[in-house]
């Protein structure tokens, strides 16, 4: 009976999952590559690194195939498929959930992408009432009616679904996400993304010792400060032996950007020097140079030679390759850009692209391209750069 209680729990169930899958498939269509990064970080635990060169094609798929079933499940399509596909997805997403969790091997899961941040343990009970219900819907799945009846319109419809899920993954990848949820999105200022505020607090460590005594051949641990309380450097028999273990005891203030430090050649800090510059600092991160796209990086360079002639714009190379990597690769190019020197994790957030562009004025981002999508020197001017 359509009037009956059951069919009207299973219509909701039905909308809350079909909504949290479309949802989470968009979100993380949004920025495929960063999903992907994500995913190498899994290949990595499992012992699956040469699944790496296909993560980004693993991520789109994944993220469509979310946003395909939750479609379908909505309209009532291809109900036993959709339902075994989900059930299959979910069962496959708890134990990745419950394993990164369990063993700590990967901070975060990614289930909606950058936009959701949720810890394992949050994502592993997401994943467990999912699962529940979707149990739910496959056990009373008698009552999961088609909207459409015509088996011709389902079929066009699906493919409609299925092209439209692959094509977010696809344009993202190739022109940058289309939100961006990351710290340096544009209109964000860099600096105050780096700082800790006044009157927040620090994380809070403990320094634990293991002692020996020479005397009783007693072994015991003890935490620094109730070390320096008992006095016990005092008695001579008490030796420390082995490395001092550290342990976070208070988490304090987070800063969204606490990782980036960029070096030059001799390892001299230039953070503050390129993130705090007064005027437009143009950076051309690339990553991986040995895998960036050789045109793009050419072209990013003529960029640079034309706003430093034109227009006296500084640019920055970011990379987090060696310089013999750098020299190695650029060797048919004259370089009009600096090189330094930053970890490869800040360098992914920054832009997805390798290589990316990002304009910076006083340390505000004020525009990113993918090198799909770059501006001439005159547009860039025009358009970005505040002339004098």
């Amino acid at each position: 009976m359509k009037n009956s209680l059951s069919y009207r729990i299973t219509w909701a169930i039905r909308i809350i999952v079909s909504a949290l899958f479309i949802f989470s498939g968009i979100v993380k269509a949004n920025d495929p590559l960063g999903f992907g990064y994500k995913l190498e970080e899994y290949f990595t635990v499992f012992g699956l690194p040469f699944l790496n060169d296909y993560s980004v094609a693993f991520a789109i798929f994944i993220c469509s195939l979310e946003i395909v079933l939750g479609g379908l499940l909505l309209l009532g399509f291809w109900r036993n498929k959709v339902l075994w596909g989900l059930i299959i997805l979910i069962v496959f997403f708890t134990f990745l959930t419950f394993y990164s969790a369990f063993f700590e091997v990967v901070t975060s899961c990614g289930c909606f992408g950058d936009a959701i941040p949720l810890t394992p343990w949050q994502s592993f009970a997401k994943d467990c009432v999912l699962l529940l219900m979707i149990s739910f819907l496959f056990y009373h799945r008698t009552k999961i009616d088609s909207l459409i009846k015509d088996e011709y319109t389902q079929s066009i419809l699906t493919a409609c679904i299925i092209v439209v899920s692959l094509g977010i993954g696809v344009y993202t990848y190739n022109f940058l996400p289309i939100i961006d949820f990351l710290p340096y999105k544009v209109g964000n200022h860099l600096p105050s993304l780096m700082a800790v505020p006044e009157g927040e607090s620090l994380d809070e460590y403990e320094t634990i010792y293991t002692l020996h005594n020479q005397a009783t051949e007693e072994t015991r641990k003890m935490t620094d400060k109730e070390y320096l309380k008992q006095e016990i450097w005092k008695d001579e028999s008490w030796k420390i032996t082995g490395e001092p273990e550290t342990r976070l005891v208070k988490k304090g203030y987070q800063a969204p950007i606490s990782d980036l430090i960029i070096n030059d050649l001799d390892g001299i800090n230039r953070t503050e020097e390129i993130i705090e510059n007064p005027g437009e600092v143009l950076l051309i991160v690339a990553h991986d140079i040995n895998k960036t796209n050789k045109d793009g990086l050419s072209r990013m360079n003529e960029l640079a030679q034309k706003l430093a002639e034109d227009y006296r714009i500084y640019s920055v190379l970011l990379t987090a390759s060696s310089a013999a990597d750098v020299e190695s690769q650029t060797a048919d190019l004259t370089l009009y850009a600096d090189v330094l020197f930053a970890d490869a994790v800040p360098l992914k957030t920054m832009v997805r692209a390798n290589p990316g562009l990002i304009l910076l004025r006083d340390g505000v981002v004020i525009k990113k391209w993918h090198f799909h999508l770059m501006p001439n020197a005159e547009k860039l001017a025009s358009d970005h750069i505040l002339q004098e």
